[in-house]
């Protein structure tokens, strides 16, 4: 589905992403893994078009996505939750969902908004309230709603779980557990790397910008490196 071949980023002189290569085929959950500074957010805004790679590639379902406006790619089936929501705060959170339907003209939108209301029930009993004033944990929900109601074949999520009481973060993994049965296929950056590694099938590891290892999900959990460095052993 999204194939990510010798990518090159920078920030003005700052070499980002090196040489970057990747897959995430259809029907996976695919987890990045990294510290800070890895280049998991910045791979992430390169494939929704956010930033232009220097070099490589960026293919998804056999188109390139170099050049491509990043509503454009909305419109192609890839919609991205940014880190820190970036919700609108402002607006209520009917509007806020209905921004996140702004490119569709279909008439399954209201069929996409209950479905967005039974995956988060707590939006729906705060549908007309300002989103500014929501909890961190119910502005994630709705951060990630607004995403679904573009209907995306694939939902990139960067760092779901940031700042959230240790409930509220099995409540957002077994939601995004549920939206991949569902159908939607995921690419999920996150720093909680065992809940990450719970639902992936499989994941890489970026250093500095650099993949510097790759397996399934089991086959991540188990290595000593990664055990000792993202899962506390």
């Amino acid at each position: 589905m999204l194939t990510l071949d010798a990518l090159d980023v920078y920030y003005g002189e700052i070499h980002a992403l090196r040489r970057v290569a990747l897959e995430v085929r259809g029907g996976e959950i695919v987890t990045l893994l990294g510290n800070n500074g890895a280049g998991k957010s910045t791979t992430l805004k390169t494939i929704s078009g956010l930033l232009v790679p220097r070099q490589g590639s960026i293919v998804f379902d056999g188109q390139p996505l170099a050049g491509v406006a990043a509503h454009e790619i909305v419109a192609r089936g890839i919609a991205h939750v940014p880190e820190g929501r970036r919700i609108f705060n402002r607006l209520t959170v009917r509007e806020n969902l209905t921004m996140g339907a702004y490119l569709r003209t279909d008439a399954n939108v209201d069929a996409d908004l209950e479905r967005a209301f039974a995956l988060f029930p707590r939006l729906k009993e705060r549908v007309g309230q300002i989103a500014g004033t929501l909890s961190g944990g119910e502005q994630q929900m709705l951060a990630i709603a607004r995403a679904l109601m573009a209907r995306p074949r694939l939902l990139l999520l960067d760092e779901p779980s940031m700042g959230l009481a240790p409930v509220l973060v099995e409540q957002i993994f077994a939601t995004i557990d549920s939206i991949n049965r569902q159908g939607t296929t995921i690419l999920l950056v996150e720093q909680n790397a065992a809940m990450a590694l719970s639902i992936a099938h499989r994941g890489y590891v970026l250093e500095t910008g650099s993949v510097v290892l790759s397996g399934t999900a089991g086959q991540l959990a188990e290595n000593a490196e990664v055990r000792r460095a993202y899962l506390g052993e």
